[in-house]
């Protein structure tokens, strides 16, 4: 192929593809390549929750405010790529008061609307919701369906110009070193500057891409493509169980009220609610242990909520690597680590045309994506703004079209296989 990308994103997950929309809106020529199929990885991978900011509020209010805004960002651009059915943190017999209200105050504080229930009001919304329920707030969560979120990101960056390769593995990186100052413009070749001159990539390219800039998009795996580079990221995955099993009818997001544990969520899909999460650290995304007392501990926490799922037909199990960064990370219980997300110029280790986004959620991809684009326009003294906030993704109000998407980008994944595959039954 004949490479005139300005800008090559490694990684087809929401973050990487919304880089992609992002500068293909502003008219910057862009190259994405994926190993496995878009969004196979972490994003394809989760349970799918479009957060409200309410499980972070207490102890993360400034990431709490992004979930926020990101969610009703992606109520007004995403469609049928998200599902609204709110959600209901539920406080059992045996859960801490005290944690109930810090969590319900540290909401309203933030400006995440709450609306407080007895548990008989609670079980009037949700039936089927155990009597151990004691009391309970609403608030804006959701779902997202992530194998349509990202092929229609992909699609658009297409139709603006972007190249989209789901089957491309990044083989190699070479790094030239420059003699000039650190964060030097390399662009068109400037040999003082140094950083990367040649990427490889295999697969459906199978040749060496030769960017102006490189943006390493890969969530868990972004140690993997920066050692290629020579350079440190400083990631600490940990895996999460998550169980889909038969159940119809539920309409919130049910999330238990206490510190985060395993088994502490529970999302409705169509006929099916999926149910999780464990947190287990993990040396590598790609080879790990997965253990059965994750599956039973998930479904046995999550029934204490839904007494309904504990005897419910299992119809998938799948596991999902967490993304989560924290480069002094020694401790074996990684649920404290941020879930905001973090951008790493990659200058002042000799590569200032490589940047790495890291962390986040889900739900903050597209401010994700806008952050990251920003600065690499400011590099490619690119004065255009932002877009993704106002445009509306293609195929939004066409559940058909976007599954179109999802099959010419690899297939839907485990979160969204119900739905998003649903027109391959």
């Amino acid at each position: 192929m004949s490479d005139g990308s300005t800008v090559l994103v490694i990684g087809g997950g929401a973050t990487g593809t919304g880089i992609a929309r992002d500068l293909a809106l502003r008219g910057v020529d862009v190259t994405l390549v994926d190993r496995g199929g878009l969004a196979s990885g972490t994003s394809g991978r989760s349970h799918g929750l479009l957060h409200s900011g309410a499980r972070y509020a207490e102890a993360d209010a400034p990431g709490a405010a992004e979930c926020l805004t990101e969610n009703r960002t992606l109520r007004e651009i995403a469609g049928e790529c998200v599902r609204e059915t709110g959600g209901l943190f539920v406080r059992l017999a045996d859960d801490d008061a005290d944690y109930f209200e810090e969590k319900l105050d540290a909401c309203e504080a933030v400006g995440i609307e709450t609306e407080r229930l007895d548990g008989d009001a609670a079980r009037e919304l949700v039936p089927g919701l155990s009597e151990r329920v004691v009391e309970a707030f609403r608030v804006p969560d959701g779902v997202i369906y992530p194998s349509r979120l990202v092929a229609a990101n992909a699609a658009d960056a297409e139709r603006h110009g972007a190249d989209v390769y789901p089957h491309a593995p990044v083989e190699g990186i070479e790094v030239a070193e420059g003699d000039g100052d650190e964060g030097d413009e390399i662009a068109d070749g400037d040999e003082n500057g140094g950083g990367v001159v040649g990427v490889r990539v295999g697969g459906e390219v199978d040749d060496t891409l030769e960017p102006d800039y490189v943006v390493n998009a890969t969530g868990a795996w972004a140690d993997r493509i920066a050692d290629m580079a020579g350079v440190e990221v400083g990631m600490a995955p940990s895996r999460g169980v998550m169980v889909s099993v038969e159940h119809g009818g539920l309409g919130p997001v049910l999330n238990r009220c206490r510190d985060p544990d395993d088994g502490d969520i529970v999302v409705p899909h169509d006929g099916e609610v999926v149910l999780g999460t464990t947190s287990v650290p993990v040396s590598d995304p790609d080879d790990y242990e997965t253990a059965d007392w994750e599956v039973e501990r998930s479904v046995e926490e999550c029934a204490a909520m839904l007494p309904a799922v504990a005897d419910a037909p299992e119809v998938r199990t799948w596991w999902g690597v967490r993304p989560l960064y924290a480069p002094e990370e020694a401790g074996s219980d990684r649920r404290g680590i941020s879930r905001g997300f973090t951008l790493i110029d990659h200058g002042d280790e000799g590569v200032p045309n490589l940047f790495s986004v890291v962390g986040g959620k889900l739900t903050t991809y597209r401010e994700m994506a806008e952050v990251t684009a920003d600065r690499v326009c400011e590099r490619l003294g690119v004065d255009e703004p932002c877009e993704t906030a106002a445009e509306r993704l293609p195929g939004a109000d066409d559940p058909a079209e976007l599954d179109v998407f999802v099959e010419r980008y690899g297939g839907a994944n485990p979160t969204d296989l119900d739905v998003a595959g649903a027109a391959d039954d």
